[in-house]
């Protein structure tokens, strides 16, 4: 018999579900978001099974009444650390503190970055300015066809993004970009993550493919996905984990392109192994929905994510805890399209979990990587576990 509390962690980063602005959210130009809570009054979506779990019970939600009688742990989280990114959540959640933001380009990149790197990759570049990936295609597609110059395009976070038609720049030539890119960009313009956006079609109709390809920087410490697997437990990634930790600190990798893949390889990782970690990002509700402010599709993909959520905690075994949280907000109720600093849910729940437990509001995400590190005996440099509120025998 294991002496540990709980052999298998499921932790589930709804990209951007936010519920609620922080205090210090005005000095992001975020005052007044609410993810959960805007979407929540203004399309009413149904999601009785996180209701059951205790998302109500989190704060008070318009249109989601607290259970009397939750079924699992629940509690909010701030972000402690200085920014409000993919990055920068999923490392918090696994224990880094970012104290200085990552850079972005909201008036493009400058001077001292596109010429070395035209140079370098011996053409020239179209866009160079903060946009939606679909919209900046769709307006300069026909022009990178007959010029074959990249599209390259910034956003509010910290990416440096390269979009190429696969017929015009494959995708090995289109890597290869996006590598040099990598390597150009070293402080003070070290960003986050350069990203190759492939794209098909013709002029009206170009689509996007599921090629795209992260090249991430990679963390700067240790996180709990190395000291687990140090210790010779499976980590398992699903969808985006790997490139936000640039491959590091994984067993596997299971790719996932929408939110129903992700669930999916969830629940495929079930059955792979016995103890660890599967740790999934659902990329859809920040990339189709929050960034592209289309709250009706946001509701849906909600109650999308609601109604597979039996499916999943069907195939838990009693000693297995889902977490089930977020890495920032991206409030599609408001007029921007970035990112928002917002607190992010905490629902947790299993067999041994109790339930009605209030976790509170915790100082920071790094308590949800503590918790699971404590459940394996190992310790992270930040973070306040809360296993031992979760209940349960040992």
């Amino acid at each position: 018999m294991s002496a540990r509390k709980y052999d298998r962690f499921i932790l589930l980063v709804l990209d951007s579900v936010g519920i609620g602005e922080m205090p210090d959210a005005s000095r992001f130009g975020d005052a007044g978001s609410d993810t959960l809570g805007n979407l929540l009054a203004e399309e009413k979506p149904s999601l009785p099974h996180l209701g059951r779990l205790g998302l109500g019970n989190i704060r008070s939600l318009p249109n989601l009444p607290p259970a009397p009688n939750p079924e699992g742990a629940f509690g909010k989280a701030a972000i402690l650390s200085n920014g409000k990114d993919t990055t920068v959540g999923h490392w918090e959640i696994a224990g880094l503190i970012t104290a200085d933001p990552f850079p972005t380009y909201p008036e493009g990149f400058p001077d001292r970055i596109v010429i070395p790197f035209c140079g370098a990759i011996g053409r020239g570049v179209l866009g160079n300015r903060p946009a939606s990936g679909t919209e900046i295609i769709k307006e300069l597609g026909a022009e990178h066809i007959r010029t074959g110059k990249p599209i390259v395009y910034t956003s509010a976070d910290s990416v440096f993004q390269v979009a190429a038609h696969e017929e015009v720049i494959p995708l090995p030539e289109l890597y290869r970009i996006c590598e040099i890119a990598r390597q150009l960009l070293d402080v003070p313009d070290r960003v986050a993550r350069v990203i190759a956006r492939p794209f098909l079609g013709s002029p009206g109709a170009f689509r996007r493919t599921g090629n795209r390809k992260d090249f991430a920087i990679p963390p700067p410490a240790p996180t709990l996905l190395d000291l687990l697997k140090d210790r010779g437990l499976p980590v398992i990634g699903v969808g985006k984990i790997s490139s936000i930790f640039d491959d590091r600190g994984l067993t596997e990798s299971l790719p996932a392109h929408d939110n129903a893949e992700c669930v999916n390889q969830s629940i495929n990782a079930l059955g792979m192994i016995r103890e660890g970690l599967i740790f999934a990002n659902l990329v859809d509700f920040d990339m189709l929905w929050g960034h592209r402010n289309d709250a009706a599709g946001y509701a849906r993909g909600l109650e999308e994510f609601d109604r597979r959520l039996p499916e999943l905690r069907a195939r838990m075994e009693p000693r297995d805890c889902l977490i089930i949280t977020a890495d920032h907000g991206c409030d599609p109720t408001t007029p921007g399209t970035d990112h928002t600093r917002e607190y992010v849910p905490i629902l947790a729940c299993g067999s041994r979990v109790r339930g009605g437990v209030c976790l509170g509001t915790r100082e920071t995400l790094a308590d949800m990587g503590q918790t699971i590190a404590d459940s394996f005996a190992v310790r992270l440099p930040n973070g306040r576990s809360f296993l031992g509120d979760l209940g349960g025998a040992d």
